[in-house]
Protein backbone atom coordinates (compact mmCIF):
# COMPACT_ATOMS: atom_id res chain seq x y z
CA UNK A 1 0.00 0.00 0.00
CA UNK A 2 1.50 3.31 -0.98
CA UNK A 3 0.76 6.91 -1.80
CA UNK A 4 3.58 8.77 -3.53
CA UNK A 5 4.04 12.41 -4.41
CA UNK A 6 6.52 13.40 -7.11
CA UNK A 7 7.13 17.00 -8.05
CA UNK A 8 8.22 17.82 -11.58
CA UNK A 9 7.08 21.44 -11.40
CA UNK A 10 5.64 23.59 -8.63
CA UNK A 11 5.38 22.41 -5.06
CA UNK A 12 3.20 20.91 -2.34
CA UNK A 13 2.95 24.27 -0.61
CA UNK A 14 3.12 23.88 3.14
CA UNK A 15 1.16 20.61 3.05
CA UNK A 16 2.66 17.84 5.16
CA UNK A 17 2.99 14.70 3.01
CA UNK A 18 2.31 12.28 5.88
CA UNK A 19 -0.77 14.26 6.88
CA UNK A 20 -2.02 14.15 3.27
CA UNK A 21 -1.42 10.39 3.05
CA UNK A 22 -3.33 9.72 6.27
CA UNK A 23 -6.22 11.88 5.05
CA UNK A 24 -6.38 10.15 1.66
CA UNK A 25 -6.40 6.74 3.37
CA UNK A 26 -9.20 7.92 5.64
CA UNK A 27 -11.32 9.18 2.73
CA UNK A 28 -10.78 5.94 0.81
CA UNK A 29 -11.49 3.80 3.87
CA UNK A 30 -14.67 5.70 4.71
CA UNK A 31 -15.97 4.79 1.26
CA UNK A 32 -15.13 1.09 1.58
CA UNK A 33 -11.89 1.14 -0.36
CA UNK A 34 -8.32 0.20 0.43
CA UNK A 35 -5.40 2.23 -0.90
CA UNK A 36 -3.22 0.02 -3.08
CA UNK A 37 -1.04 2.45 -5.08
CA UNK A 38 -1.79 6.09 -5.75
CA UNK A 39 0.90 8.11 -7.49
CA UNK A 40 0.68 11.88 -7.74
CA UNK A 41 2.76 13.88 -10.20
CA UNK A 42 2.77 17.63 -9.76
CA UNK A 43 3.68 19.18 -13.09
CA UNK A 44 3.25 22.27 -15.24
CA UNK A 45 0.53 23.12 -17.78
CA UNK A 46 2.66 22.16 -20.78
CA UNK A 47 3.32 18.65 -19.50
CA UNK A 48 -0.31 18.03 -18.55
CA UNK A 49 -1.50 19.38 -21.91
CA UNK A 50 0.89 16.98 -23.67
CA UNK A 51 -0.52 14.05 -21.65
CA UNK A 52 -4.07 15.22 -22.33
CA UNK A 53 -3.41 15.29 -26.08
CA UNK A 54 -1.48 12.02 -26.22
CA UNK A 55 -3.62 9.79 -24.03
CA UNK A 56 -7.07 11.39 -23.99
CA UNK A 57 -7.18 13.18 -27.36
CA UNK A 58 -8.16 16.43 -25.62
CA UNK A 59 -6.50 19.64 -26.73
CA UNK A 60 -7.24 21.64 -23.60
CA UNK A 61 -5.49 22.65 -20.40
CA UNK A 62 -6.82 21.13 -17.21
CA UNK A 63 -5.90 21.05 -13.55
CA UNK A 64 -5.98 17.26 -13.16
CA UNK A 65 -5.90 14.01 -15.11
CA UNK A 66 -6.65 10.76 -13.31
CA UNK A 67 -5.66 7.36 -14.69
CA UNK A 68 -7.76 4.72 -12.96
CA UNK A 69 -6.28 1.27 -12.23
CA UNK A 70 -8.87 0.32 -9.59
CA UNK A 71 -9.67 -3.37 -9.15
CA UNK A 72 -12.64 -4.01 -6.88
CA UNK A 73 -12.07 -2.08 -3.68
CA UNK A 74 -8.29 -1.80 -4.24
CA UNK A 75 -7.80 1.84 -5.13
CA UNK A 76 -4.93 2.50 -7.53
CA UNK A 77 -4.18 5.20 -10.02
CA UNK A 78 -1.90 7.87 -11.37
CA UNK A 79 -3.03 11.44 -10.71
CA UNK A 80 -1.34 14.27 -12.58
CA UNK A 81 -1.90 17.81 -11.29
CA UNK A 82 -0.95 21.11 -12.90
CA UNK A 83 0.44 23.33 -10.16
CA UNK A 84 -0.01 26.31 -12.48
CA UNK A 85 -3.76 25.61 -12.72
CA UNK A 86 -3.92 25.07 -8.96
CA UNK A 87 -2.35 28.50 -8.40
CA UNK A 88 -4.67 30.23 -10.87
CA UNK A 89 -7.74 28.50 -9.44
CA UNK A 90 -6.71 29.41 -5.90
CA UNK A 91 -6.64 33.08 -6.95
CA UNK A 92 -9.90 32.76 -8.87
CA UNK A 93 -11.78 31.10 -5.98
CA UNK A 94 -10.00 33.23 -3.35
CA UNK A 95 -8.57 30.31 -1.37
CA UNK A 96 -5.01 29.47 -0.43
CA UNK A 97 -2.80 27.46 -2.78
CA UNK A 98 -2.60 24.72 -0.13
CA UNK A 99 -6.39 24.43 0.14
CA UNK A 100 -6.89 24.33 -3.63
CA UNK A 101 -4.18 21.71 -3.96
CA UNK A 102 -5.89 19.57 -1.32
CA UNK A 103 -9.19 19.94 -3.22
CA UNK A 104 -7.57 18.75 -6.45
CA UNK A 105 -5.70 15.94 -4.67
CA UNK A 106 -8.97 14.58 -3.24
CA UNK A 107 -10.82 15.23 -6.52
CA UNK A 108 -8.58 12.63 -8.15
CA UNK A 109 -9.19 10.16 -5.32
CA UNK A 110 -12.95 10.65 -5.65
CA UNK A 111 -12.64 9.80 -9.36
CA UNK A 112 -10.83 6.60 -8.39
CA UNK A 113 -13.71 5.86 -6.02
CA UNK A 114 -16.14 6.15 -8.92
CA UNK A 115 -17.41 9.72 -8.66
CA UNK A 116 -17.84 11.35 -12.06
CA UNK A 117 -18.10 15.04 -12.85
CA UNK A 118 -19.24 15.21 -16.48
CA UNK A 119 -22.89 16.16 -15.92
CA UNK A 120 -24.12 19.06 -13.78
CA UNK A 121 -25.57 16.59 -11.26
CA UNK A 122 -22.28 14.67 -11.05
CA UNK A 123 -20.25 17.89 -10.77
CA UNK A 124 -22.46 19.11 -7.93
CA UNK A 125 -22.05 15.78 -6.11
CA UNK A 126 -18.28 15.86 -6.71
CA UNK A 127 -18.10 19.32 -5.13
CA UNK A 128 -20.17 18.14 -2.15
CA UNK A 129 -17.85 15.17 -1.62
CA UNK A 130 -14.75 17.40 -1.98
CA UNK A 131 -16.17 19.77 0.64
CA UNK A 132 -16.92 16.84 2.96
CA UNK A 133 -13.39 15.46 2.57
CA UNK A 134 -11.82 18.89 3.14
CA UNK A 135 -13.90 19.36 6.28
CA UNK A 136 -12.62 15.96 7.48
CA UNK A 137 -9.04 17.12 6.83
CA UNK A 138 -9.53 20.31 8.85
CA UNK A 139 -11.33 18.52 11.71
CA UNK A 140 -8.47 16.02 12.02
CA UNK A 141 -5.90 18.81 11.91
CA UNK A 142 -7.77 20.72 14.64
CA UNK A 143 -7.86 17.59 16.82
CA UNK A 144 -4.12 17.05 16.41
CA UNK A 145 -3.33 20.67 17.25
CA UNK A 146 -5.66 20.79 20.29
Amino acid sequence: MSIRFSVQSGNLGTNNVEELKKWIEQVVGNRGGVVCNINYLLCDDDYLLEVNRKYLNHDTCTDIITFDYVVGNLISGDILISTERVGENADKFEVSYDEELRRVIIHGVLHLLGQGDKSDVEAKEMRRQEDEALAMFHEERSRQNA
